[in-house]
């Protein structure tokens, strides 16, 4: 089982990406773990947020395999303390998939087609973030999920 966290857009803000690069080498210890960053649309001024979603999505679509699990990262999605998240997560992983692919989506969300194609989806939070803060939040939150399954002392309860 591998891990792939597809984000819409670069990861451009310096300290975003720092800790996207520090969890995500912590996550390696645990599973195989990859970030896949699908470019920005260009002349999306000409687009509307419906069309700008359907080309996100046929381009996010393109990098899930048909065994793998897919999992939205959606402000409409379930909420997890990190102790359920852990527990969660190793039943997602128990489902036999060849990866595991969670999508923080463009800024208008997700096409219909992807949400028809997703397992489920993820809310971090009733708050709103930045996409690009995200990527460091969901990345820490599963290296705490498999720190929490190993029993080690990372995270209090």
């Amino acid at each position: 089982m591998e891990i792939k966290l597809i984000t819409v857009g670069k990861t451009d803000v310096s300290w975003v990406r720092e800790g996207l690069d520090l969890y995500g080498s912590r996550l390696k210890h645990y599973v195989p773990f990859s970030v896949v960053e699908i470019p920005e649309l260009k002349k999306v001024s000409a687009l509307t947020q419906a069309q700008i979603k359907e080309k996100e999505g046929e381009l996010i679509l393109k990098l899930v395999g048909p065994q793998d699990l897919l999992v939205l990262l959606d402000e409409h999605g379930h909420e997890y303390r990190s102790l359920e998240f852990a527990d969660h997560l190793q039943k997602l992983m128990a489902r036999g998939s060849k990866s595991l692919v969670f999508v923080i989506g463009g800024a208008y969300g997700f096409s219909d087609a992807v949400y028809n194609r997703s397992f489920e989806r993820i809310s971090l939070s009733r708050m709103t973030f930045s996409h690009q803060m995200v990527r460091t939040i969901f990345a820490e939150q599963l290296y705490r999920a498999f720190t929490i399954l190993k029993g080690e002392p990372y995270h209090h309860e």
